[in-house]
C-alpha cells in the first residue's frame, strides 16, 4: 500500500479536527451522561437576594438621558468589548470600553461581550423622560445543571466564578437586562432608511468587530440600493456618537470627581512604595523593573490594574518620552522620573509624574532644571482657571521654559523668538503638551471636538492634568554636557472649581526640598 493509500484509509484525526478546536487538546473533558447528571447534583442552592443599587446608577442614567437628547429617532449600539487572546487559549484581563463603562456604570471586569442598545421612542416617553429605552444584553449565569457550568472556561462558573444573574444586574445598574441571544433581533429589526419608516443605527465601532458585522449586514441589507451605500456617511454617523460620548465626559460628576480621588489616592501610595524600594533597585541589574513591580502591586492591590503601562525611567532613559522597556539600570547619582497611575475599580485613573533624586539629593545641575519645570507648571497652575482657554495652561509653562532655556544660553533665539508660530525652538526640550482631560482613558476625552478641547474653555468639573518637562538627551551635542542625561517631568491631576484648580495630587511633594524631606522620611 502507497502512503497515498494508506492516508486516505487512515487520515490523520488532527486533519478531521477544526483548527480553533485543537487549543484544547492538551486535555481530556468527560461528557458521558453519568458525569453531566453528577456534576449538577448536590450543590448548594444560589442566593436569590439582589444586591443593592450602585451608587453610580442615578449618575449614569443622567449621562444616557444627555445622550438621548442628541439622537432622538435612532437606535445607539454601544458594546463592551470581546476577550482578546493573549496567547493561544489565554485572555488578556477583561477591560469594557470606557463608552459603555460611562452609560453603563461598569467598572472591573464586567461584562465581556455585553452590549447597550438604547432603542427610541417617542419623544418623552423613554427612561427618566429621555427619549430612549436602555436594555443591557448580556451573557447570564449557566445553570449547574448546564455542561457551560463545568465546560466552558472562559464564561463557565466552575472555571471563572460566579457571574452576575440579569435580575442581578438590573437591580444593581437600574438597566432593563436581556439575555444575549435576543440582542441580533434588538439590533437589526426595522432597520431601514428614516425616509420609508425605517430606523437609523449609531454604533461605536471598532469595539467588538462581530457588532460590527451585524450593523453593517443590517445597513446594507436593508438600503434601497446597496450598491449605492455612502460608507463614508456611515463612518460620519457613528464618529458622531462616539464624539458625543466623548464629549459628555468633559465635565466630571460628583461620584466621577470621588473615583478620581480614589485613583489618586492609590496612585500616591504607589508613589510611597517606590520610593521604598529604591535600594533594592539600585542593586538590581533592571533596577527600573524593581520600580515598575513595585508601584504595580499597590496598583493591584487598592484598585483594578494599572491606568496605562508605568514609565520607570532613569538617567537618560527619563529623556525618552514613552519608555515602558523599563529595563535599565537605577544609578546613585541620576535622576528617576516615574509616570503612573492606579485605575480604580470603576476604571477612572490617576495620571502622576514625579522625578526623584536617586541618591536623595539633587545635584546643582539637576535642582536647577527640576525648578524651571516646576515654575512652569506653577505658571499653569496660575491661569487653569474657570474662563480661561485651555491651550493658555500650556502656553503660559512654555513662556517659563523658554525664558530659562534663553537663560542658560540653550536657545539659538530669544524665548521671544522661540515663542513664535515661526520659531518654537524651545520644542527640541519639551515635545509634548503641557496638559490633556484625565478620567476612564488616561487620555479622555480625545474624541472630542477641538472647539470644546484644545480650543475650549476651562470650565468648573474639568479634570485635567499639567505636565511640563524638559528633557536633555545624552546624545544631544548642541547643550553643555553638565545637562545631559537629565529628564525631569512634574504631572499632578488637578479639578477645576469655581475658585480655580484643586491639586488632586497635593499629597505627593513637590518642591526640591520637600521631595528630598519625603525621600528621607521613608
Amino acid at each position: 500500500m502507497n502512503q497515498t493509500e494508506k492516508s486516505s484509509v487512515h487520515p490523520d484525526p488532527s486533519e478531521q479536527q477544526p483548527l480553533e478546536e485543537r487549543v484544547n487538546n492538551r486535555s481530556h473533558r468527560p461528557d458521558s451522561d453519568a458525569f453531566r447528571s453528577f456534576m449538577a447534583s448536590n450543590w448548594a442552592p444560589a442566593s436569590t437576594q439582589l444586591p443593592p443599587r450602585d451608587e453610580v446608577a442615578d449618575h449614569a442614567a443622567r449621562r444616557r438621558r444627555t445622550i438621548s437628547e442628541q439622537f432622538k429617532g435612532e437606535r445607539l449600539v454601544i458594546p463592551a468589548g470581546a476577550l482578546k487572546v493573549r496567547s493561544n487559549d489565554c485572555d488578556y484581563r477583561f477591560r469594557p470600553h470606557s463608552s459603555f463603562a460611562h452609560l453603563t456604570g461598569l467598572g472591573v471586569d464586567h461584562e465581556p461581550d455585553a452590549v447597550l442598545v438604547m432603542e427610541p421612542v417617542g419623544d418623552g416617553a423613554g427612561d427618566d423622560g429621555g427619549n430612549h429605552h436602555a436594555s443591557l444584553f448580556f451573557r447570564p449565569l449557566a445553570g449547574r445543571d448546564t455542561k457551560q457550568f463545568y465546560a466552558d472556561s472562559r464564561s463557565g462558573e466552575f472555571w471563572i466564578g460566579p457571574r452576575p444573574t440579569l435580575a442581578e444586574f438590573k437591580e444593581q445598574l437600574g438597566l432593563d437586562t436581556v439575555d444575549i441571544s435576543e440582542l441580533e433581533v434588538a439590533i437589526t429589526k426595522n432597520v431601514g432608511e428614516p425616509s420609508v419608516g425605517g430606523i437609523s443605527i449609531r454604533l461605536v465601532r471598532k469595539v467588538d468587530e462581530n457588532i460590527d458585522a451585524l450593523v453593517d449586514t443590517a445597513r446594507y441589507n436593508t438600503a434601497a440600493n446597496p450598491d449605492a451605500i455612502d460608507f463614508g456617511a456611515l463612518d460620519s454617523l457613528d464618529a458622531k456618537l462616539a464624539e458625543s460620548l466623548s464629549e459628555l465626559r468633559l465635565l466630571k460628576d460628583d461620584w466621577e470627581i470621588e473615583q478620581m480621588k480614589v485613583a489618586v489616592a492609590a496612585t500616591a501610595a504607589g508613589f510611597e512604595e517606590i520610593i521604598k524600594s529604591l535600594p533594592r533597585a539600585v542593586a538590581h541589574k533592571r533596577g527600573e523593573r524593581v520600580v515598575e513591580g513595585a508601584f504595580f502591586a499597590r496598583a493591584r492591590e487598592e484598585g483594578n490594574e494599572l491606568g496605562y503601562d508605568t514609565i520607570a525611567a532613569s538617567g537618560n532613559n527619563a529623556t525618552i518620552l514613552h519608555w515602558t522597556h523599563n529595563t535599565g539600570a537605577v544609578t546613585a547619582g541620576e535622576l528617576l522620573l516615574v509616570d503612573a497611575g492606579v485605575e480604580a475599580d470603576s476604571l477612572y485613573t490617576a495620571d502622576i509624574t514625579r522625578t526623584l533624586p536617586v541618591s536623595g539629593k539633587y545635584s546643582p545641575v539637576q535642582r536647577k532644571i527640576y525648578q524651571a519645570v516646576l515654575d512652569a507648571a506653577d505658571a499653569a497652575f496660575a491661569v487653569a482657571v474657570p474662563g480661561r482657554k485651555f491651550r493658555d495652561v500650556h502656553n503660559a509653562a512654555m513662556e517659563v521654559l523658554a525664558a530659562r532655556l534663553e537663560e542658560w544660553g540653550l536657545l539659538p533665539v530669544t524665548a521671544a523668538v522661540a515663542l513664535s508660530p515661526e520659531g518654537q525652538q524651545h520644542r527640541r526640550w519639551m515635545p509634548h503638551g503641557t496638559s490633556h482631560h484625565l478620567g476612564l482613558d488616561v487620555h479622555d476625552c480625545a474624541q472630542a471636538r477641538a472647539e470644546l478641547y484644545l480650543d475650549g474653555t476651562i470650565t468648573e468639573g474639568m479634570v485635567f492634568t499639567i505636565e511640563p518637562g524638559l528633557y536633555f538627551k545624552n546624545e544631544d551635542l548642541g547643550i553643555p554636557a553638565e545637562y545631559r542625561g537629565n529628564g525631569v517631568r512634574i504631572e499632578d491631576d488637578i479639578l477645576i472649581t469655581a475658585n480655580g484648580p484643586l491639586n488632586l495630587s497635593a499629597a505627593l511633594p513637590r518642591a526640591p526640598e520637600d521631595v528630598e524631606a519625603w525621600m528621607a522620611r521613608l
